[in-house]
């Protein structure tokens, strides 16, 4: 799966007319820190494109290693993951960020992490360790993809907006949601998986048939989706989008604050917090990396305080550190997700070729 929140971020910015800069220190394979730039005091960190992370941050790690990050990025996550199973045992760097819970399986399956235990990691809940037996893969940041909702829509038609998958079938929301190609689209998938884990996989097929005769629309991506027929967004007001329910992600409605300008005081957005998926991504140490050590400290950093602080301003997700603090643009403005659904690993990996065809069947034909 697609890891786009800061690419949607970055989307949202430029609806609004701003210019975002994302500071991934060494993407350019140039020094950027105190380290000597030599092989051994350089960790190479392979990453979706998504991966971003600001310079003070970044020269903390080197002033605290010696070691150097060079960001290696790599297309969307899958392209990344099939590239290091490509080379297995001769990998391209050192750690591999942004393998996400709908991936995850098919890394581990192929063996292209050595186990290592992340310093700190005991300040991470249990639930997003996935791989708590073996540590092979460490947790980073969750994220939540969650259907948004134009405010001003419902406040005018004095109409409650939906919160849960049930909601959305109601005759009231009628033609109201526009939503992405499972085939094509990471918030998309991640909307039918939400669906598999309310339904079941013996029900999510009917509830699609009755969302289709509810009127949803299906566009092959989040950009589309967003930035042109949803009616809520900066970019949706511009095009005159008509659809005032899309399908996004839970940091959605603080982006269209901190990139407006004026600020308004309080988000133009909301989420249905009832009809959420939680992603979780990990990081691993790649098997053959040739400065395991370096590594091995990237890891330790990822999920300390000062990384887990920075993330979310930066790659719009939630730390998964426990002491981490949020930002306050999050806690004023983003959507409190007491629960989110979620489907095992294996399951997915077992299931997604099929579902997804299934899917395209019942709803595109």
């Amino acid at each position: 799966m697609r890891s786009t929140k800061r690419l949607a971020a970055g989307a949202i910015a430029a609806a609004l007319g701003v210019t975002t800069l994302a500071a991934c220190g060494g993407s350019d394979g140039k020094k950027s820190g105190s380290g000597d730039g030599s092989a051994g005091k350089t960790v190479t960190l392979v990453s979706h494109d998504s991966f971003a992370a600001s310079d003070p941050v970044l020269k903390a790690f080197t002033a605290q290693t010696g070691y150097t990050v060079k960001v290696l990025k790599s297309g969307d996550a899958g392209a990344a993951l099939n590239q290091e199973i490509l080379t297995k045992g001769s990998p391209r760097g050192d750690v591999f960020f942004g393998v996400d819970n709908t991936l995850l399986s098919r890394a581990l399956d192929n063996g292209i992490f050595t186990p290592y235990e992340a310093k700190g990691l005991d300040r991470v809940p249990a639930e997003v360790q996935l791989d708590q037996a073996k540590h092979r893969v460490t947790p980073i940041d969750t994220g939540d993809i969650c259907v948004n909702y134009d405010k001003k829509y419902f406040a005018d038609k004095k109409l409650s907006p939906p919160q849960s998958f049930a909601d959305l079938i109601k005759p009231e929301y009628k033609d109201l949601l526009v939503t992405e190609n499972v085939a094509t689209s990471s918030p998309g998938l991640g909307f039918l998986l939400g669906s598999v884990a309310t339904y079941g996989d013996g029900g999510w097929q009917d509830y699609w048939k009755k969302l289709k005769s509810n009127g949803v629309k299906v566009v092959d991506g989040w950009e589309q989706a967003y930035n042109t027929d949803f009616s809520g967004s900066a970019g949706g007001k511009k095009a005159k989008g008509d659809r005032p329910l899309v399908v996004s992600y839970a940091s959605s409605p603080p982006a269209e604050v901190i990139y407006a300008d004026p600020k308004p005081t309080e988000a133009p957005t909301g989420v249905a917090t009832g009809t959420c998926f939680r992603q979780t991504e990990f990081a691993g140490l790649l098997k053959g990396a040739k400065n395991e050590a370096g590594g091995k400290a990237l890891l330790d950093f990822l999920i300390s305080k000062k990384f887990q602080d920075d993330m979310p301003l930066n790659m719009f997700v939630d730390p998964v550190a426990k002491d981490a603090v949020l930002p306050p643009e999050f806690t004023t403005f983003g959507a409190k997700i007491t629960h989110s659904t979620t489907v095992a690993p294996d399951t997915i990996a077992k299931n997604r070729d099929q579902w997804v065809k299934t899917w395209s069947s019942l709803v595109l034909k």
